[in-house]
């Protein structure tokens, strides 16, 4: 079954249950009921690949102990093993003593997690689906979890839910080819959402891995938080099915909660790759966790000053989608970009037209490249251009990997060798910039500037074309008249 339609197929089925209110919950019902079966597939592969692999599951919690038989528990027996046995036991897992890696992922997921389905009736129809329609052990249903979970983001998106959650596939491969990751780097992304930059760095990194010690090297250094339940669970499961077997580096919390004096030099990081949500506000008091010169509601600024706070000195760089109000805007933002300039080189923003991020937002966005350590003395720019034929991006024309070539190729490597001006790139100086009150938001100089002309003659021309226009009314109306008389 295509994957669109079996995500249909259940939530259709989910809409007949009293229980479940909305897109949002039907998304979430789904979304552990995927986890627990794909931990059941790995765990069928752990105990071959795993030396002495026990599952921290007791056997009746284990999906192909309760799940997996299409005429097993149902109804009000289901229903009563899901609510009162299998939910408390894996929420357990979280904190209980003892409890083993595998054991505490488990728990991590099912922390904040919900039936929230009243019949299990329906509630077998659903697993049914499920057990019948995927295999997680197979790589090409393996491969469809990213379908699965783009499927799920465009409907919560059509909820009014998912702004924060969804960065496209192109932009996220792009920053990691630039940035280039590195086995044995620590990488960060402190919004991670549903996992795409970590696992497009998994992907990047696994030519690197040659031994066991490096996969745990890998598993090591790979590093999220998220702080919504519903996105960490995706998160999870994505970078499982990725390679990640244990990922207790993905962690559920919120990175602004703690007071920025905390982070020591054991949280440093040689890599920051990350869209953090943008356009939202932070409860308050989370402006009180930064110094006086950062603090502001405003979720993006205050990620910028941690990004800036965690990477390494000298060695640390960041790649991070922000929106055209973080160039052009003044107070914490021009602390920001003060400091950004000045202990750290700003390389390079590249910025993405109208429409790269549509549905979900119209906001003209931008990824700033920065190293940490040299001041900056240029920064370069580079506007991504639609391509022929396009005056946006949709759902059925999204932007494409193959679209960043042209920056690729432009880049000059590694060390930026060989750069040139050209129609979409041009180059400003640090001086110029701190000149400008620290406005980023430089336009490129070589587009052409179309001039409408003044607006009385504009509207002098309007009224000359709705006079003609009428006449030409008139003139048919009366054609019409006289044809019909005859």
């Amino acid at each position: 079954m295509a994957i669109a339609t079996l995500i249909k197929t259940i939530q259709d089925i989910m809409r007949k249950d009293v229980g479940v209110d909305g897109d949002a919950q039907r998304i979430s019902q789904i979304v552990w009921l995927l986890f627990l079966k794909i931990f059941d597939d790995k765990e069928q592969e752990w105990e071959f690949t795993v030396k002495g692999y026990k599952s921290p599951l007791q056997s009746q919690f284990r999906w192909s102990t309760w799940a997996k038989n299409p005429e097993g528990m149902t109804g009000e027996e289901l229903i009563g093993f899901v609510n009162n046995d299998l939910f408390p036991s894996l929420k357990k897992l979280a904190n209980a003593a003892g409890v083993l890696p595998h054991g505490r992922v488990v728990g991590a997921v099912f922390e904040d997690a919900y039936n929230y389905m009243k019949s299990g009736t329906l509630l077998r129809q659903v697993i049914n689906c499920i057990e019948s329609d995927v295999d997680f052990n197979s790589s090409s249903d393996r491969h469809l979890f990213n379908d699965i979970y783009e499927k799920i983001l465009a409907d919560l998106q059509s909820a009014g839910n998912a702004g924060e959650y969804y960065t496209p596939r192109a932009v996220t491969q792009f920053m990691v080819d630039i940035i280039n990751p590195r086995l044995g780097e620590k990488v960060l992304d402190p919004a991670c959402g549903t996992g795409g930059f970590l696992t497009n760095t998994i992907e990047h990194l696994k030519p690197q891995v040659k031994t066991a010690e490096d996969l745990k090297t890998l598993q090591d250094t790979i590093t999220g938080v998220e702080k919504k339940p519903l996105p960490h669970m995706l998160a999870m499961t994505n970078v499982m099915l990725h390679g990640i077997d244990v990922p207790t580096n993905i962690r559920h919390d919120n990175t602004l909660s703690r007071p920025l004096r905390d982070y020591g030099p054991k949280d440093r990081v040689d890599i920051v790759i990350t869209n953090p949500p943008f356009g939202g506000m932070e409860e308050d008091g989370i402006e009180n966790n930064f110094p006086r010169k950062y603090q502001t509601r405003e979720t993006a600024d205050l990620f910028m000053a941690l990004i800036m706070h965690l990477l390494k000195p000298d060695t640390g760089r960041a790649a991070v989608v922000l929106p055209d109000g973080f160039l052009f805007g003044e107070g914490t933002k021009t602390n920001l970009k003060r400091e950004l300039l000045e202990e750290f080189n700003l390389h390079t923003i590249v910025r993405l037209p109208k429409g790269v991020f549509s549905p979900y937002t119209g906001i003209n966005t931008n990824i700033l490249f920065f190293e940490k350590g040299e001041p900056t003395q240029d920064v370069w720019f580079f506007e991504h251009p639609y391509p022929a034929g396009y005056k946006s991006y949709s759902r059925s024309k999204p932007l494409t990997i193959q679209e960043f070539d042209r920056e690729k190729e432009w880049w000059g490597g590694a060390a930026r060798k060989g750069r040139k001006v050209n129609e979409y790139a041009w180059k400003v100086s640090a001086q110029e910039i701190a000149a400008r009150n620290y406005n980023l938001d430089c336009k490129n100089p070589h587009e052409v500037e179309v001039n409408h002309g003044e607006p009385d003659e504009l509207m002098q021309e309007y009224l000359a074309i709705v006079d003609q226009l009428e006449a030409a009314q008139d003139a048919l109306k009366q054609e019409l008249i006289q044809a019909l008389g005859e």
